[in-house]
């Protein structure tokens, strides 16, 4: 018996080291993640701000008692809404593609001026709906992620196999989008808000599950620089997840102004 207690000795402080370092990921991930939100919050209500006027100094009205200034016209009524509306897209493609290539503290810069282009491009929320009904959403959003996470993160059962029919499920849903900004039907927005919850739903548990479960295939290498990186791609992901889900949950629950 005394020839394997080295062994397991070495084993259960091995098995102690790779939990710290899950729950350090793990704690970097949500931090960057939050840093993200905060960002975002911060630069959709600064924007909507900048975008209205007084009735006295409005460059045009949007709706009763809603007026926008020059830049509010310029970023909602001209060709330049598209640029802000696509923008993130663009910079999520660019992000997975220069990933390899960025440093981890250029991982992390790169994702909160993504983040800034986020806010910028959702700041029509102010606009569109009460600030009531924002909060209120977000907070449903936050209880529902927060329950979601942690299932990811805590079952036992191997949900890899979800990844591919969700993927499937936001091409989906971004092809219905697009062909939505031409035709308009409510009915079809309603449709599209209920599926995309229920989609991002399930890639909150999913992307959790695989944050933790790329931890731990990569830990034993000690890769720093690398598991820095994957804590980003990991924040990205989550908050993705979170921002489409509150949006859909939004258009489905918000008043509107």
């Amino acid at each position: 018996m005394a020839d394997y207690r080295p062994m397991d000795a070495g084993v259960g402080a091995r098995s102690v080291e790779i939990d710290a370092g899950l729950r350090a990921h793990m704690n970097k991930v949500y931090g960057t993640m939050s840093v993200g939100m905060i960002i975002t919050a911060l630069a959709a209500w600064a924007i909507s701000g900048l975008a209205t006027a007084d009735a006295g100094t409005a460059a045009a009205q949007l709706s009763n008692g809603i007026f926008l200034s020059d830049l509010g016209v310029t970023l909602y009524t001209t060709p330049l809404r598209w640029v802000i509306m696509f923008l993130p897209l663009v910079m999520v493609f660019a992000f997975g593609a220069m990933i390899n290539r960025l440093s981890a503290a250029g991982a992390q810069l790169f994702f909160y001026a993504f983040a800034l282009a986020m806010g910028v491009s959702i700041s029509w929320i102010f606009l569109s709906f009460t600030g009531y009904s924002i909060i209120q959403v977000f907070l449903v959003t936050s209880i529902a992620f927060a329950g979601l996470s942690l299932y990811g993160y805590t079952t036992k059962r191997d949900i890899s196999g979800w990844g591919s029919f969700l993927i499937m499920g936001v091409i989906g849903l971004i092809v219905a989008m697009v062909i939505n900004i031409f035709l308009q039907s409510p009915v079809m927005m309603y449709a599209i808000s209920m599926i995309g919850v229920l989609i991002f739903a399930g890639l909150t548990a999913y992307d959790t599950q695989n944050i933790k479960n790329t931890y731990l295939a990569h830990a034993h290498h000690g890769d720093k620089e690398w598991l820095g990186k994957a804590a980003i791609m990991g924040a990205l992901n989550l908050y993705l997840d979170f921002i489409n889900m509150f949006m859909f949950l939004l258009q489905l629950l918000g008043n509107r102004n």
